[in-house]
């Protein structure tokens, strides 16, 4: 699609939409950028947006491949805040949708039926962007694939970008990149929802379990929304897999791409697998790539993890050297399992990242000393009868803040767990672990939920309990 002169609707701001209408403007377009909260001070918006042209404009002059007409001029934006005005449809030859709003929505609706083309701000930075992409989803471990992945290009290659869920709009980085930049991408499905020739040179799924059902509405969408990452993929593409995934295994048979599988319960025919402590990559011979002891990052979710980056590196061709280098050089990344210190004899993790159940589990399997668990935060409409039974004897006290304390409560008393406060703010469950927790304990917050209605997002509440650590 031509974009110059057209003219163009990003629905929602935050940082994605921003960004997305940023790289609009520089190529051309009229923009109007919609958000339906009237409070946001739309001088403020376009502000932003303006400083961010002039920003990458001075650090960069022109960026690789830009003309004159791409340095964007903000005089064609326009911010409409409130309630929808219906005649904003009229002339618009592209929709570009933020992930944060649900695409069910009655307006969108009524965009589908006037025939506009919808994208995500992922497919808009692809069409507009050069260069490989290896994309990275599933319910937990991608933000750590994710992290090991880019450091691991970038170890290799010269032009390597590091995008999406991770925090860094792949919009952003579209006027750099070249057609030999790799681009790593963590996707959520959110942002896979509003795909459409999107196509990864590899793409991986790490694990499938339930989260998002409150946007999502059954697990069947969800399953499919996190699965349209290979859906454009070819036979000259890779998938990769994880064997131990019911769904995923079947997902396997019917992709297009070529199938690596990963696996810490067993060897693989072809794939990447754990052999007792020992990893190995086994596509065109068996390869022993590191024993998990030489791993910086703890648990058997983070070996996973780092098989799945292993297996994505060596399919898109990246040397074992640089790989096996890399693996036993990364650390990790914030707010997963982190350790912040040790005071008092009580170390202190935080694990914030850790938003719904099946992810909060693996942070309380990591733990191992007698903890003090930091949980609950907003209603995702998640189940937490899992994680309960898996504190086993780890957890000594639950103290719970958020919409759900009283769900996670009473889920928690019916499986005979009664070791439970209820605090009214963050501060004050901070201040009960503190209380409770005796040297030689481990005080976690790795709260099974969201972190919306009390922080902006998981990273602030993270943090928040940082910065009470250090003032202790």
């Amino acid at each position: 699609m031509e974009i110059k002169g057209k003219k163009v609707l990003v629905f929602g701001s935050g940082i994605s939409g921003e960004s997305a209408a940023g790289l609009l403007l520089r190529k051309g377009a009229r923009v109007i950028l919609y958000d339906g909260n009237e409070k946001l001070d739309a001088e403020d918006i376009r502000g932003k947006i303006r400083e961010n042209l002039t920003e990458t404009d001075s650090v960069n002059g022109k960026a690789p491949g830009q003309t004159a007409d791409d340095c964007g001029d903000p005089e064609n934006l326009s911010v409409v805040l409130g309630e929808f005005p219906e005649e904003l449809l009229g002339g618009l030859s592209l929709i570009v949708m933020s992930p944060g709003v649900p695409t069910d929505l009655p307006v969108v609706n009524r965009m589908k039926e006037a025939g506009i083309p919808i994208w995500g701000e992922i497919e808009l930075a692809y069409v507009l962007g050069k260069g490989d992409v290896l994309a990275i989803t599933g319910t937990n471990g991608k933000t750590t694939t994710t992290a090991l992945l880019g450091q691991i290009m970038g170890n290799w290659k010269e032009s390597t970008f590091v995008v999406g869920n991770i925090g860094n709009p792949y919009t952003s980085i579209v006027p750099e990149t070249k057609e030999d930049s790799v681009i790593v991408a963590e996707m959520s499905s959110f942002q896979l929802e509003t795909v459409h020739t999107f196509r990864p040179r590899v793409s991986a799924i790490l694990n499938i379990t339930p989260d998002h059902l409150n946007r999502h509405h059954t697990m069947e969408a969800y399953i499919a929304a996190k699965e349209r990452i290979a859906e454009n993929q070819t036979e000259r593409d890779a998938c990769v897999l994880n064997y131990e995934d019911d769904v995923l295994r079947e997902f396997g048979e019917k992709v297009s791409a070529d199938v690596l599988y990963f696996s810490s319960r067993r060897k693989l025919k072809r794939g990447v697998y754990l052999d007792g402590t020992t990893i190995v990559c086994n596509v065109d011979e068996e390869i022993p790539v590191c024993d998990v002891s030489e791993l910086q990052i703890l648990g058997t979710h983070n070996h996973e993890n780092a098989m799945a980056a292993v297996a994505m590196a060596y399919a898109y061709g990246a040397p074992m050297e640089v790989i096996r280098k890399t693996l036993k050089e990364f650390t990790g990344v914030e707010h997963r399992i982190e350790f912040v210190a040790e005071k008092g004899g009580v170390a202190y993790y935080n694990d914030s990242k850790g938003t719904n159940p099946d992810a909060a589990i693996r942070g309380i399997r990591a733990m191992n000393r007698p903890t003090v668990l930091i949980g609950g935060g907003y209603d995702k409409q998640s189940s937490y009868g899992e994680w309960i039974r898996a504190f086993d004897g780890k957890v000594k006290k639950l103290v719970l803040i958020g919409a759900t304390r009283e769900k996670i409560a009473e889920t928690a008393a019916e499986l005979g767990f009664t070791d439970i406060v209820l605090a009214d703010t963050f501060e004050e469950a901070f201040e009960k672990c503190v209380e409770y927790a005796q040297p030689g304990d481990a005080v976690l917050l790795s709260p099974a939920c969201a972190s919306w209605g009390m922080f902006k997002n998981y990273e602030e509440r993270g943090d928040k309990f940082r910065e009470l650590v250090k003032q202790l």
